[in-house]
């Protein structure tokens, strides 16, 4: 990491945290990585932006990620056109700090670029269709247990292995049921 850009980031962070100072939309993960929250818990159309910078940044863009688990309900697509308008934006400010007018360049455009959001009502039909296909799919493809009949399973118990010898354990003996066949002796207690 250059020196001027280590400067650089120091200074940007220092007036972020300032900047964002108490706005709960807000988290710093780590010196070099941001997130900022839009729209409102439960909506829809809400999603988190994460800034990731690298060693070269400003000169460079920083890394942008919109793959948080927060995000999975948002569709591809509209996280392609976020991630394509962010990108095109950074490039624009390339040697400059720059995490502060990404996220407000969001906080502009957030309802335009989530236009294509479907509503929560048409992602949830969604998720239970495809909830039941693969329930209808886990019940075509469950594996059937084969049950033996009496005769069957004394053919198999019969058979020899690939030496020709019985199986491990053909002529061990129930131990408690042998015990119960032979009585118990009976020791008399002389007192």
């Amino acid at each position: 990491m250059s020196e001027d850009c280590s400067t650089l980031q120091e200074e940007e962070r220092e007036a972020l945290l300032s900047i964002y100072d108490g706005d709960e939309s807000f988290k710093e993960v780590s010196p070099t990585v941001y997130q900022y929250k839009y729209g409102e818990d439960g909506d829809n159309k809400s999603f988190l932006l994460e800034v990731e910078w690298h060693c070269n940044y400003p000169t460079e863009a920083p890394k942008i990620n919109l793959d948080t688990f927060y995000n999975r309900h948002i569709v591809n697509s509209v996280k392609q056109n976020i991630k394509d308008r962010i990108v095109i934006e950074a490039n624009h400010y390339l040697g400059e700090s720059m995490t502060f007018t990404l996220f407000e360049f969001l906080k502009d455009l957030a309802e335009e670029l989530t236009a294509d959001q479907p509503t929560k009502e048409v992602i949830e039909s969604m998720t239970k269709l495809t909830i039941e296909n693969d329930e209808e799919l886990i019940k075509k493809n469950a594996v059937k247990k084969d049950y033996m009949s009496k005769s069957q399973k004394r053919k198999q118990w019969d058979r020899l292995d690939a030496k020709g010898e019985k199986p491990r354990g053909y002529d061990w003996v129930d131990v408690v049921k042998h015990l119960s066949q032979t009585g118990s002796s009976k020791v008399e207690i002389l007192t």
